[in-house]
């Protein structure tokens, strides 16, 4: 073990002992700092590769489902807010109603979808199922990369860090719904709507279309991890 080394386990018993961390919590401690020290850097590398290859077996078994259930992938969760009939678009409706605005209300959309490639269907429906497979894959993934780095973490920050993973996931499906719930249907309704000549006609390509949804669905997911990032922050002492 080298200085370095030595000095970070040896903050970290002092930390500890700051707590008043009770009998098992050094023991737990100081297993963990016998554990690192017989790892050598080739078998953190081991522990990492076997960490990343169940957490892509686990996008590739959801990315699987997605894809043999197409009609539900495509006709039910990526059309839907190309429909005037799509949920964020009949709540918006009937809020207008509401407040007597029927300028939220939307009959139609003036688009329409095409493929032009002769792959490119088949291509939107392998690569939309990867990303899904991505987003139902996130908690568990997480968690593996949650695995390979705490044990690398001074005590006050596996304590702020307490529940990360839940935390972690729930955030993320928020911000995944909140991307395609509220995100991509105002974004779909002005994209379709914006025009700089009446001639020229709206008429999306499915990989356009499709690569619009997922950015804005993923970006809305790891967006909302910002607040985590900031507490886990706040809470080791990094602010």
């Amino acid at each position: 073990m080298d200085k370095k080394e030595r000095n970070k386990w040896t903050n970290k018993f002092r930390e500890l002992g700051k707590k008043k961390g009770s009998r098992q919590d050094f023991i737990k401690l100081y297993k963990e700092m016998k554990k690192e020290k017989e790892m050598s850097f080739i078998d953190h590398l081991e522990e990492l590769r076997w960490h990343i290859i169940r957490s892509l077996l686990a996008v590739i078994v959801f990315a699987i489902i997605a894809f043999v259930s197409k009609e539900i992938v495509f006709g039910v969760i990526l059309l839907g807010p190309s429909k005037s009939d799509f949920w964020t678009y009949q709540a918006l409706c009937n809020l207008g109603q509401q407040i007597g605005v029927s300028a939220f209300c939307i009959d139609e959309l003036p688009f329409i979808i095409q493929s032009r490639q002769m792959a490119g269907q088949f291509m939107m429906h392998i690569s939309s199922s990867f990303v899904i497979g991505i987003i139902f894959a996130f908690p568990y993934a997480f968690w593996e990369f949650w695995r390979f780095i705490s044990p690398g973490l001074y005590v006050n920050e596996k304590r702020a860090a307490r529940g990360a993973t839940f935390y972690v996931s729930l955030l993320f499906f928020i911000g995944v719904m909140f991307g395609y719930f509220i995100l991509t249907p105002i974004s779909i309704n002005f994209l379709a709507n914006y025009q700089i000549d009446p001639s020229i006609l709206n008429e999306f390509d499915i990989i356009s279309y499709v690569s619009t949804i997922t950015t804005l669905v993923l970006a809305s997911g790891m967006l909302v991890q910002l607040p985590m990032v900031i507490y886990f922050l706040t809470k080791s002492g990094c602010f």
